[in-house]
């Protein structure tokens, strides 16, 4: 059973549970969307390995949104990103299931170019409970750990940001 554990795909996934932890413990946007451009190509091998193709897409384009948002927001961007997504999953999955990270990566999407700070992180979230569920059905295990640590560290960052954003206020008032 532990054999599984340490296949090159599952050793490929606790790669990018590292990647992904450090992406978002970021509090610069930036660094942020940096470090999420990493942990895509990482899970995108881990998921081709796992022969999840509409994961290995998903991740794909996430990579390319996550690189192009750091320099545009533009809104024809994010349609064609989501578009893409829509024909990926439109040529590979094979059930509702396969349909989770393609909408995981539309939620991210928009997250990262249309929102910024808190709002970003929090859509962000939204979308880690579509990876959850589909790293449980496809066997992933530091995928699920991945999404599962990333809703806690992603939750501490907001709280740790909505802290700094109150003591500023608290500070402008006094």
């Amino acid at each position: 059973m532990f054999s599984e554990w340490f296949t090159p795909a599952q050793c490929a996934g606790y790669f990018a549970f590292v990647l992904g932890i450090g992406s978002f413990l970021q509090r610069s946007d930036k660094a942020f969307k940096i470090m999420m451009a990493g942990e895509c190509i990482a899970y995108a091998v881990h998921f081709a390995l796992l022969g999840n193709m509409t994961a290995v897409s998903s991740t794909l384009v996430s990579t390319l949104r996550s690189v192009l948002s750091l320099y545009t927001r533009s809104r024809w961007v994010v349609v064609f990103i989501i578009a893409l997504n829509i024909v990926l999953g439109l040529r590979f999955a094979t059930g509702w299931i396969a349909w989770l990270p393609l909408t995981a990566s539309c939620i991210g999407t928009i997250a990262l170019f249309m929102l910024n700070g808190i709002a970003m992180r929090a859509l962000m979230l939204v979308g880690s409970i579509f990876w959850v569920a589909n790293n449980i059905a496809s066997g992933s295990i530091g995928g699920t750990a991945l999404e599962i640590v990333l809703i806690v560290v992603n939750l501490f960052t907001m709280f740790r940001m909505h802290a700094e954003v109150r003591n500023i206020r608290r500070a402008e008032h006094e």
